[in-house]
């Protein structure tokens, strides 16, 4: 025993140290790269989720059922790097008839645009440049994957464990919330949800509610899924009324939202396009 030291203090910092590991929140398991971890990595993710406040009958509800999607990690795995060139992309993504569609839409909602550009800030003709170029209004919007699925199953992956894990438990917390059911949230393999492609923690941090249903739904709503675009792009520090051009502070904003210099440029001049 070192000079100082009774036993009573050690008695005392046994009995510390002993409540700390009761308190603290539990582990993460280890990651894997199969599926044969996976059980166990799920019990002691749903241990963390009940740590940060999820219900019990959140995580039952959410996560009964799901298990290691070995196609999610193909997948991932077989991304390519985008390689066209601006003329390439925007003449195959864009064209004559996303344009007519997108002037359509401006006709149609004039005036919930014009309510999302007083209180966002954000011009009508970004918001639905980004709409169409994401899933061509909703057109090309997948519902193949379950999302929870896929994004457990990244989460469990070692790739990128920790970005999947913040990701899954935002879907906790949307599904918690009630803004669509496990069996509704349905998009890419990667976690894409609803018509402007919302990863489950942009869903949970920037989706609003502007249609006053009681739901932020970025799936069928368009007065929810403009207006929470509106919302991202402000909270990342979109100018109102600034121009959006190359060099402008709101091109910088719209790179929040893509960091592809094709996607930001085409978004840029589809944009400058429709305000004719």
């Amino acid at each position: 025993m070192k000079p100082g030291k009774s036993l009573n203090s050690m008695a005392i910092a046994t009995a510390v140290i002993a409540l700390s590991l009761i308190a603290s929140p539990p582990l993460m398991a280890r990651c894997g790269n199969d599926g044969s971890g996976f059980s166990s990595w799920l019990a002691d993710f749903e241990a963390q989720a009940r740590a940060n406040g999820i219900k019990q009958s959140t995580i039952d509800r959410a996560l009964k059922g799901v298990t290691y999607d070995p196609k999610v990690i193909r997948l991932d795995r077989s991304q390519r790097s985008f390689k066209l060139s601006f003329e390439e992309f925007y003449k195959r993504r864009v064209g004559s008839v996303l344009i007519k569609r997108a002037q359509e839409r401006l006709r149609s909602h004039a005036s919930l645009f014009a309510s999302i550009e007083k209180r966002y800030g954000v011009p009508r003709e970004i918001l639905v440049s980004i709409w169409g170029l994401e899933t061509n209004f909703g057109k090309d919007a997948s519902a193949k994957y379950s999302i929870i699925q896929s994004i457990a199953t990244l989460a469990y992956d070692c790739r990128r464990s920790k970005f999947f894990t913040d990701h899954l438990m935002a879907a906790l917390r949307i599904v918690q919330k009630g803004d669509i059911s496990p069996q509704k949230m349905r998009g890419g393999w990667a976690g894409e949800i609803g018509q402007v492609q919302f990863l489950p923690g942009s869903y949970d941090k920037y989706a609003v509610d502007f249609d006053g249903d009681g739901h932020r739904d970025l799936v069928s709503s368009v007065p929810d899924l403009l207006a929470s675009t509106a919302n991202y792009l402000r909270a990342h520090g979109w100018q109102r009324g600034a121009p959006w051009g190359p060099g402008t502070a709101n091109y910088e904003v719209i790179r929040e939202w893509n960091r592809a210099d094709v996607y930001v440029r085409t978004i840029s001049v589809m944009a400058t396009r429709l305000k004719g």
